[in-house]
């Protein structure tokens, strides 16, 4: 039966990660078009708890890569010669991540939902 709950946890723990990480995603997508905006990242760390292991979404972080220039004299935020600071996000790779995060959660959803099920077809044996 610990067996059962220890994939149960190690499930849920996998769903906070990459709901958190989806959360992320999403900012980074609804700021695509913000200048000077600069993409986040969700690292993951194994986490112990007790006998389980599982994962967790770690300290959010920005990206190393170089914010995009823009050229557009009429912009309120250009330079002298015209050039502004654009985001570093990548609308293809969020979106990417996204359906990654999405599919991720998924899979914990069903190992979990399998643990739950075998632990109640357990626990009905034991009764009878």
């Amino acid at each position: 039966m610990s067996d059962l709950m220890n994939t149960m946890s190690a499930s849920a723990s996998g769903m906070n990660a990459q709901a958190s990480r989806l959360r992320v995603v999403t900012e980074n997508i609804a700021n695509a078009d913000t200048p000077g905006y600069q993409r986040k990242l969700v690292p993951f760390e194994a986490v112990m708890n007790g006998s389980v292991e599982g994962v967790r979404a770690g300290r959010v972080r920005l990206s190393p890569v170089e914010l995009t220039q823009i050229h557009d004299p009429a912009h309120p935020l250009a330079n002298d010669d015209g050039m502004y600071q654009g985001s570093n996000v990548s609308l293809m790779t969020e979106i990417a991540d996204a359906r990654e995060a999405q599919r991720s959660y998924e899979a914990n959803l069903r190992m979990f939902d399998q643990a739950r099920q075998m632990t109640a077809r357990l626990l009905d044996l034991l009764r009878r």
